[in-house]
């Protein structure tokens, strides 16, 4: 094997991993959006990820909701950013 070949692997092996983190990424965004108000941190979070790109009225007045539930500052600043855009984008 040269070191041409090496980094084909190389090159391969990481768009692979990169591919599979996505996959896996998007499904637990998916299996989370509905878990806006869990008692878990993460899955809120995947939550608003997957929220981010859903611009609809009904999802602004979920975000709205959401805002004046979370207690954890961060969790509700990101709710905040996200509600704003989206509220810029329907209006």
């Amino acid at each position: 094997m040269n070191s041409r070949d090496g980094t084909l692997y190389l090159a391969g092996g990481f768009a692979g991993g990169l591919l599979v983190g996505l996959i896996v990424w998007s499904q637990q965004t998916r299996r989370y959006r509905r878990d806006l108000f869990s008692g878990h941190k993460l899955r809120r979070l995947a939550a608003l990820g997957y929220l981010r790109g859903q611009h609809t009225p009904d999802n602004v007045l979920l975000l709205r909701d959401y805002v004046n539930w979370e207690t954890h500052a961060k969790l509700r600043r990101r709710g905040l950013r996200i509600l704003r855009r989206m509220e810029e984008s329907l209006a």
